[in-house]
């Protein structure tokens, strides 16, 4: 039986390949949309051949893609809440100062990535493997918000028996709609948009409904 090979170079050299064509993929996405995007210009624009995208792709997949590395930073199905930054915001001892370095993370990662799911959420409405896609993403999303909800609870900020609702009004709050809506089309600056979101987050509980 022929013995595998693994060369940590090769996989570097692949690995970073591999970040090259989702980052040029991404940038014809938010420039072009998703259906006047081919893999022939994905080819082109990060200096590849045409075959070597592919064997990265498809082209949904390449969207989504686009979108984990520029919101979380990295690619992959693991939970936002195992990404090192969030570990190290969900582990600060102060409920408040966590709250608002989440919001500055939020911020951060929304203005990159706004774009992108622009272009996600154009190529859904008639594409089905980016629809697909798509609904993967938010119920990963949504599984993401069940952790935070149950961060709040550890925190002493909501009762364990409100996780749920919790979790659907982070989704609410922390998602791209509250942003592209106060920032894009109301014209809020970041200042204010940061204000709104940290009180929203600090007093969650209020947000919930009745709390006794």
């Amino acid at each position: 039986m022929a013995r595998s090979y693994h060369s940590p170079q090769r996989q570097a050299v692949a690995a970073a390949t591999r970040a090259n064509i989702v980052d040029a993929a991404g940038r014809l996405f938010i420039r072009d949309g998703y259906v006047a995007t081919s893999i022939k210009a994905i080819a082109a624009e990060a200096g590849v051949s045409v075959p070597t995208v592919h064997l990265n792709g498809p082209k949904h997949a390449l969207l989504i893609a686009a979108f984990e590395r520029t919101f979380a930073g990295d690619e992959g199905r693991h939970s936002l809440t195992e990404r090192p930054a969030l570990i190290e915001i969900m582990s600060e001892p102060d409920t408040d100062t966590a709250i608002a370095r989440y919001v500055d993370f939020l911020i951060d990662a929304n203005e990159r990535s706004a774009g992108i799911v622009r272009a996600m959420l154009a190529a859904a409405d008639s594409d089905d493997e980016v629809r697909t896609a798509y609904l993967d993403l938010e119920q990963r999303r949504h599984r993401d918000m069940t952790i935070a909800a149950g961060w709040f609870v550890d925190r002493g900020r909501i009762r364990a028996d409100q996780v749920g609702l919790a979790a659907d009004v982070l989704g609410l709050l922390t998602g791209p709609d509250p942003w592209t809506h106060f920032t894009v089309v109301r014209g809020w600056d970041v200042a204010t948009y940061r204000v709104w979101l940290i009180a929203q987050l600090v007093h969650l509980a209020e947000n919930l409904g009745a709390t006794s």
